[in-house]
């Protein structure tokens, strides 16, 4: 019985001069019997499959089946209607992949360069002794730009601007510097300054800080080593004989100081006259030496390493001086020679911007490209060029194959002190019409060195200013305080070493309405606080609708957020002594913004007239007038008061770069056309 059951629970596999496989078992009960093998009924009486010796398998009348053996398998992969199926997919798949790569390959190819970070946001400069104190010293510290991180995070910042803190004899901290690798005990300490740079990084943000390599203090250790002729510091800075009789010193030539008077100065343990571009304690280094260039670019090197992500380059203009020391022609030549003592007297053609310094400036260049490599982490470069001619100015941005400065810092508009639609429109154009093709413009409305906004020309102008920096094309730099207004102060009342004319735009930062405006919790502050900011500060601004802060804050956005601001066209309409207007547009996108900005009188303006396809009303998408934003407005009378300023958005297929009459008065730094299918922006337009 169980020899019968073990045939019926199992199929018979005949092999011809071969052995029965009894590997695969089927679950019906199959009754075999036993033929005889010459007879005709003796092949299989069920789908069998007989395992060949030498010969190859019959799968005629076969269909697959599981576990099928390796031999049978590829019998089966060898049928076209097995074989063909397979191939189509492989075709496909690689197909696919191939053109996915040429895709790939072809949007790389097509696409612009990215914005770097110095270019995607405004930047905010910092003047630190005035910011925030956090110890109650009445100065302000580098812990105290650390506290208020999250305040500049809420203003839509990229890149924290910080001013000099280098260890220095003189309380301005920007030009004598003793110690190019320490930090001045009264803004804290090296930890201090990692723990900050630390904390920029951990909010997304960038830092850039000053760098003066003109020259050092008279107390720097390379100072004292070259005045006692030590080893090579003997020729760190530019000496020279003279003539030094009953405490009058005869000078080699009559080369100026920038704040007047002779440059020359007798050092009495050396026996010799230093040359000194600003003031005597500020000796000047000699950059012919090649050792001087070296110790400069390890101190870039130092900073580099601590992690900061730029440099702003101050005074080059006055790295290199003439050899001969011929005199510099008056710029009044009936003048008597003896009383020609200002720096405007002479014509400065032997000590500024002489033949090589953009050569040093170049291998400044050439030490951040070193640490620019890792991908995220390219070092920028600014430089200020205070006193130079636009055409000067325009050098620092390098040759087409050979890179200097990402831009030079534009300072024109910190310089404006009378508000007017032509002048305005002056130092757009001639920025924007003298700097090299392809390059990408900046625009200050304040600074350290120069009178606050508020000051120079009327608290009505300081929204249409900020509405005008963030809607040009290019990177908008704000000083500290500029966003909520700020003024200068009135009198300084302090007794340090100063150019007091400077003071008064450093007066500390405005947070709240509380003791010292919420500078600094001690006893006093190192300048006085200005006189309203019981309702001119932060914590006013932040809760009231219309406050200029708010409105910077909506700027700040709108530029983060609007391909049109960080990419488009800029598109020159016109001016006149009261307004101006000017549109931002993009390929690929068929919407416009038109900029109308007065800095005069009210005035009524007749948009049709000036734009033919503009619709009859259009939406005002921002205005420095809060009230009105959202609103529509008929374009055969905008009705504009001083000060006042609208962005208007429109749709339009019909865009001005593309006309012939617009085509010298439209701008574009990297053109851009942006394709809404694929939702990528591509450079053949």
């Amino acid at each position: 019985m169980a020899e019968d059951k073990s045939k019926r629970d199992s199929i018979g596999l005949k092999a011809k001069e071969g052995q029965t496989n009894n590997g695969f078992v089927q679950n019906e009960d199959i009754l075999e019997t036993d033929l005889d093998p010459s007879s005709p009924a003796a092949g299989p009486q069920h789908n069998t499959v007989d395992i060949l010796g030498p010969g190859e398998p019959d799968v005629k009348d076969v269909r697959p089946y599981a576990g099928m053996p390796k031999e049978v398998l590829f019998q089966f992969s060898g049928q076209a209607r097995y074989r063909i199926p397979r191939e189509v997919l492989f075709g496909l798949t690689v197909a696919s992949v191939l053109l996915l790569i040429a895709a790939t390959i072809a949007i790389i190819a097509i696409s612009p360069k990215c914005l770097d970070w110095w270019q995607a946001g405004p930047m905010y400069q910092i003047y630190p002794r005035s910011f925030r104190d956090s110890n109650k010293d009445g100065d302000g510290d580098l812990k105290g730009i650390q506290d208020k991180l999250d305040y500049i995070t809420t203003l839509n910042i990229k890149t924290v601007w910080i001013t000099s803190f280098y260890k220095s004899s003189l309380k301005d901290f920007r030009h004598a510097v003793e110690d190019f690798r320490e930090i001045d005990p009264i803004f804290g300490t090296m930890k201090d300054f990692e723990n900050l740079v630390a904390a920029i990084h951990d909010k997304g943000l960038k830092l850039i800080i000053d760098f003066i390599p003109n020259h050092t203090s008279d107390k720097h250790a390379w100072f004292q080593w070259s005045r006692n002729r030590t080893g090579k510091y003997t020729d760190y800075y530019i000496w020279h004989d003279c003539n030094y009789e009953n405490g009058t010193t005869i000078p080699p030539n009559n080369w100026l100081s920038v704040y007047g008077n002779s440059s020359w100065h007798f050092d009495e343990v050396r026996k010799q006259c230093y040359f000194h571009q600003f003031m005597k304690e500020q000796p000047d280094l000699n950059f012919r030496n090649p050792d001087v260039q070296e110790e400069i670019k390890e101190i870039i090197q130092f900073w580099l390493s601590k992690g900061v992500d730029g440099f702003s380059f101050n005074a080059l203009q006055y790295l290199l001086e003439a050899k001969h020391l011929r005199d510099e022609a008056q710029v009044n030549k009936t003048q008597i020679p003896d009383t020609v003592t200002h720096y405007s007297q002479l014509h400065h053609d032997f000590t500024t911007t002489q033949v090589g310094m953009h050569d040093i400036v170049r291998s400044f260049r050439q030490t951040m490209n070193q640490y620019s490599r890792e991908p995220g982490r390219y070092r920028f470069m600014g430089t200020e060029a205070h006193g130079e001619s636009i055409t000067e100015t325009m050098v620092y941005y390098g040759l087409p194959f050979i890179q200097e400065a990402d831009f030079p810092f534009n300072s024109y508009l910190s310089k404006l002190d009378k508000p007017s639609g032509n002048s305005v429109s002056e130092v757009i154009t001639s920025w924007l019409e003298n700097m090299p093709e392809g390059k990408w413009p900046n625009w200050m409305t304040g600074g350290p060195d120069n009178v606050r906004l508020t000051s120079r020309l009327g608290e009505k102008y300081v929204n249409v200013m900020n509405m005008l920096v963030f809607t040009l094309p290019g990177t908008p730099i704000t000083y500290y305080g500029e966003e909520i207004g700020m003024r200068n102060i009135l009198a300084a009342n302090v007794n340090e070493n100063y150019d007091t004319g400077t003071l008064f735009s450093k007066s500390p930062m405005q947070w709240d309405n509380s003791s010292n405006a919420g500078f600094s919790e001690g006893n006093h502050t190192w300048l006085p606080t200005g006189s309203d900011y019981h309702t001119v500060n932060v914590d006013v601004q932040k809760t009231q609708p219309r406050s200029a802060l708010k409105l910077y804050q909506e700027l700040s956005l709108l530029h983060a957020n609007e391909l049109l601001l960080s990419r488009g066209w800029f598109c020159y309409l016109r001016n006149d002594n009261h307004s101006i207007m000017y549109t931002r547009e993009l390929d690929g996108i068929n919407k416009v913004f038109l900029m109308v900005l007065n800095f005069g009188e009210s005035s009524l303006l007749n948009l049709k007239e000036m734009i033919s396809n503009i619709p009859t009303r259009v939406r005002i998408r921002l205005s420095t007038n809060s009230a009105y934003s959202g609103r529509e407005v008929d374009t055969h009378a905008v009705t504009l008061a001083s000060g006042e300023g609208l962005i208007l958005e429109y749709n339009t297929r019909n865009l001005l770069h593309r006309q012939t009459a617009f085509k010298d008065r439209c701008f574009v730094s990297n053109r851009a056309c942006y394709s809404r299918v694929l939702n990528i922006l591509y450079s053949l337009c």
